[in-house]
């Protein structure tokens, strides 16, 4: 065996073994709060028929497809896709929904990988009409995904896309709150008030007559 093949092989040898001591899970999270009730929110995620109007990756393919079940809302509903290679194929499926608090999906993917991840959304009102929206992504890394982690984390290759359907999610939600909110009553007429006539010239004091006496006198 050759030197420069001898280095090759210790250094394949050394890149592997450390890319095995790599974490074998990895977790995603990125949060957002949005001026809008957690029932508006909530009513957007849970439902995956909305998702082509914030989802960051349906961008990246506008002629992507996409497969929805009859029911697109709570458990059991899915939504499987299959695109170019940036967004793959793969399909998610609801398994948690839990009205203003939580929804849950277990995403599948097929290619160009496969793998499987648990990901959820959390929902804390910070008030009446603004909510803390928390998106989070767990997974296993394979041997694959460890090497590529090497090079690019996995918070670093996701967590830009969450920001991205985060900001997403903030505009359709919003929008519609702004819909469903009644627009404030017109002001009130200011009544005019009654016009004032004007006041009666004093009638000037008449005056004696020359060499009559004034009285008192």
């Amino acid at each position: 065996m050759s030197k420069v093949l001898l280095v090759l092989v210790l250094l394949l040898g050394g890149a592997a073994a450390y890319v095995a001591t790599r974490p074998d899970t990895y977790h995603v999270e990125r949060s957002a709060t949005v001026a809008a009730p957690a029932a508006t929110v909530f009513g957007v995620v849970d439902d995956l028929a909305t998702w082509k109007d914030w989802s960051p990756w349906d961008k990246r393919d506008p002629a992507m497809k996409e497969t929805l079940t009859a029911t697109t809302t709570g458990v059991g509903a899915s939504y499987s896709w299959e695109g170019n290679k940036e967004v793959g194929k793969g399909k998610m499926t609801i398994v948690d929904s839990r009205p203003n608090e939580r929804v849950a999906q277990k995403l599948e993917f097929i290619e160009p990988f496969q793998s499987v991840a648990e990901v959820s959304f959390a929902f804390k009102p910070d008030s009446a009409d603004s909510t803390k929206v928390t998106w989070a992504m767990d997974g296993k890394h394979n041997f694959i995904s460890k090497a590529m982690g090497v090079v690019k984390p996995m918070d670093k290759m996701i967590g830009p896309d969450f920001e991205a359907g985060l900001a997403g999610l903030k505009r359709v939600a919003e929008a519609r709150r702004a819909a469903a909110t009644p627009p404030p009553p017109p002001p009130a007429p200011v009544a005019e008030a009654a016009p004032t006539k004007p006041s009666e010239p004093v009638a000037a004091e008449k005056k004696a007559p020359a060499g009559a006496k004034k009285p008192g006198k």
